[in-house]
């Protein structure tokens, strides 16, 4: 179960104000709200989670497809997943 603190608020706040500004950059494929990872350990930090097709160093990313580091005092954390999946109802891939 999710604690709604202030610090939650504003990660979901700044979230939603810039999701459509993150989702137009180069390799991104979804943003969320969760705790920034470091090292592999979860902080106890919230975050503006932003998730790519695979990470780039940021010396081959143009600049105007860099994520920033935080946006208004909330961290972001770049995750690398897999093309999401949906599936129907009866359990096959829908296309």
């Amino acid at each position: 179960m999710t604690t709604v603190t202030p610090s939650y608020k504003k990660a979901r706040r700044e979230k939603e104000r810039h999701t459509a500004e993150l989702m137009s950059l180069s390799n991104v494929i979804g943003v969320g709200v969760g705790r920034k990872t470091k090292g592999g350990q979860r902080l106890y930090r919230w975050a503006i989670l932003v998730c790519v097709r695979k990470k780039v160093p940021a010396s081959k990313l143009e600049l105007k497809d860099m994520i920033p580091a935080e946006i208004n005092g909330v961290p972001t954390d770049v995750l690398e997943v897999d093309e999401p999946v949906i599936y129907n109802a009866d359990g096959k891939e829908y296309s």
